[in-house]
């Protein structure tokens, strides 16, 4: 019986920073069970330092895109997945069957500071994603599905 690939949607607010870490997460750590994608209520470009610190986990997230979520991402998904406050509060309504869970993720991009600072800020907030990513991960491995929906 051939059984799908979860498909994932990190949501953010800007689909610059948190979002795209946990998309470079998921795909890395879970691509022989979760199809990840990411976007933002709106596009604000990607983030140079989410950039870096992914790089420097060995996980390359620079041919992401920055978009904006629309309603066939939506309804592509399994599970989305809000990384931030706003994102959960402005979240558009979901299609029936379409999952959601909420990370409050602290936002690297606002961190201020001196650059070593922001970067041990954004460090944190990319180990805490991987931290949440390989959990979820664990639980798409279950093999029973709380909902008998066939996500992996």
């Amino acid at each position: 019986m051939y059984q799908r690939k979860a498909r994932i949607l990190f949501l953010c607010t800007g689909n610059s920073c948190r979002s795209q870490m946990a998309e470079g997460w998921a795909n890395h750590l879970g691509s022989e069970w979760l199809e990840a994608t990411s976007a933002g209520i709106e596009a604000h470009g990607k983030n140079l330092r989410a950039i870096a610190v992914m790089r420097e986990a060995g996980v390359d997230i620079s041919p992401q895109e920055s978009t904006r979520v629309t309603p066939e991402m939506l309804a592509r998904a399994d599970l989305v997945v809000t990384v931030c406050g706003h994102a959960d509060e402005h979240c558009p309504v979901l299609p029936p069957g379409v999952q959601k869970k909420h990370w409050p993720l602290e936002d690297p991009a606002k961190a201020t500071g001196t650059e070593d600072e922001i970067m041990t800020k954004c460090c944190a907030t990319r180990d805490e994603g991987r931290g949440r990513v390989e959990g979820l991960i664990g639980e798409l491995k279950m093999p029973a599905r709380r909902d008998n929906k066939e996500l992996a």
